[in-house]
This record gives structure tokens, C-alpha cells and sequence, in this order.
């Protein structure tokens, strides 16, 4: 396939250097940085920089935050050939999805979201690496309607560039999962370093600590976009965690150790309960 990924971030960039090292498909790129167009050549990441023609594409994958891919879907949909699969690689999908989908069938195109779960503390082209969505799950968000030929080929091309599990769902079956196993662990972690002990804790911290703050540094600007477009989902889940910390709360400052216990308890029971389900899960 000749495939072009607009915007060469983590994930963009990281797209680029998987299709390169493991596919033999063309790959064209291109980024509002000229700067990172000409890291990625110089790096071999790409093939050829887009040269502003989008006519001659199997597929284009919108790397960019989910307000600039729709954006940018939205301004050059007519120029795109009427043979082209688009996708994006955005956090959200739901009434994103949807906005998506509408703009590619007013203009003869087709559309289905693609989410590879997959990422580092630090975004950016030089951060990204080709091996980054090796035995990552990836989430694939046909509609109804969606040809079945379009979904396996974003399948096959999940499966060359490394993916573990492959997961098809709804866009807003996607949102409801992923308010809860994605966003709330990033507004946990970054409420959790807000702590004035964050700047004693060198030394006194394990791995207990680097797991639970490693993802607080992620870019505002995208994960508020993201928060913002799932608030619904989001504010569920988060309603339901104070909840339960309450609980621990009030076991703490009653001194119930037996109170305490039965919850440590149940949690442990929850988790190995989900490791079992995990374990016996197909890939």
C-alpha cells in the first residue's frame, strides 16, 4: 500500500519507523515542523515527504490530536482519491467518530477509527521508536456499516507492525472502556504528585511510586482535549474512585483495621480475578 501519516509525533513517527522496519509498504509524512520532515528522512522513517498531493493514497492515518485530525479531514476530504481508507490514531472516538464518518461519506470516502494502546512518558518525533506498538493492544472502531475488507486491513497492518491483542468494538463502547482504563489512570497519577512530599521523595521511592506517577507528565493541551470529548464516561469513573477512597478514608479515621482488611481484601480478590480472566483470554 502507499500509506501517508499526517503528523510525525510519537505515534506518528513510531507508525513510521514500524511500517519502514517491518512492512514493505510506501510510507509518505509530513508535519507542520519542516524540522521533524527532515529528521524523518534523514532517518530513513519515510519514504518521501507529501509533496501537498492526496490522490494517490491507500490510506491516510491522521496522527493528531482528535480537534487537528478532524480538522484537517474536514479541509482536504475533496482532494483525497476516492479509494482511500482513512483512519486516526486518536484516544477518543464516539461523536468524534461519528463527525469523522459523515465528512468521509459526503465525500465518497471511507472512515474507521483505530486506537493502538501504546505510548511513553514523553511524546514527540525523537521519542518515538519502531518497535513501540510490539505486543501493544489495539482497538478498532468499525461502524455497522463498515466494510468488513476495510477493517481486516487495518487488522493485517496492526498485526505487521507488532499488536497483541486486537480488540473491534463501537466508538462509544470504546469511550465507556477507555474513560476507565486509560483517563482516569492519568488524572490519578497527576493528582497523585501534587503532594508537597513529591519534592523529598528521592530515596524513599520504589517502583510503586514510578508506576503510579510515570504518566504525569503528559501533554496538557492533547490530554484535556481527550478529557473534555469524554466527560461523561470520565466523570462516572471518577465519581466512582473518590467513592471508594472514601471508604478507605473512613476506615482510617475510625482505626477499623478490620474495616481496612476487608477492602485490601476485596481489591486483591478483584485483581486476581482479572488476571485469571486475562490469562485465559485468546490473542
Amino acid at each position: 500500500m502507499k500509506i501517508l501519516v499526517v503528523g510525525l509525533g510519537l505515534i506518528g513517527g513510531s507508525l513510521c519507523k514500524a511500517l519502514k522496519k517491518y512492512t514493505y509498504h510506501t510510507v509518505s509524512g509530513c508535519d507542520i515542523n519542516h524540522d521533524i520532515e527532515t529528521a524523518a528522512m534523514r532517518d530513513v522513517s519515510v519514504d518521501e515527504i507529501f509533496n501537498g498531493d492526496l490522490s494517490g493514497f491507500d490510506l491516510v492515518v491522521t496522527a493528531l490530536f482528535p480537534e487537528a485530525s478532524e480538522r484537517f479531514f474536514s479541509d482536504n476530504a475533496s482532494r483525497i482519491g476516492g479509494n482511500t481508507l482513512i483512519t486516526d490514531v486518536c484516544g477518543i472516538k464516539g461523536d468524534f467518530s461519528k463527525r469523522m464518518k459523515k465528512i468521509a461519506e459526503v465525500n465518497g470516502l471511507r472512515y474507521i477509527g483505530m486506537h493502538p494502546m501504546a505510548g511513553k512518558e514523553f511524546g514527540g518525533y525523537y521519542n518515538s521508536t519502531p518497535d513501540l506498538f510490539v505486543k501493544a493492544n489495539f482497538i478498532l472502531t468499525p461502524f455497522d456499516d463498515s466494510r468488513r475488507e476495510d477493517t481486516e486491513l487495518l487488522k493485517e497492518l496492526a498485526k505487521e507492525i507488532g499488536a497483541g491483542k486486537i480488540v473491534e468494538t463501537t466508538p462509544d463502547d470504546h469511550d465507556k472502556m477507555i474513560a476507565y482504563t486509560s483517563q482516569l489512570a492519568h488524572i490519578v497519577s497527576s493528582a497523585y504528585v501534587k503532594s508537597p512530599e513529591l519534592r523529598l521523595e528521592c530515596g524513599f521511592s520504589g517502583g510503586s511510586f514510578q508506576d503510579m506517577t510515570r504518566i504525569a507528565t503528559m501533554n496538557e493541551k492533547m490530554w484535556t482535549d481527550l478529557f473534555m470529548q469524554n466527560r461523561e464516561n470520565l466523570k462516572y469513573e471518577l465519581d466512582l474512585l473518590i467513592e471508594n477512597l472514601m471508604k478507605y478514608s473512613d476506615a482510617l479515621k475510625s482505626g477499623d483495621a478490620e474495616r481496612m482488611m476487608a477492602l485490601i481484601a476485596e481489591g486483591r480478590e478483584l485483581k486476581e480475578d482479572n488476571l485469571r480472566h486475562r490469562v485465559g483470554q485468546p490473542n
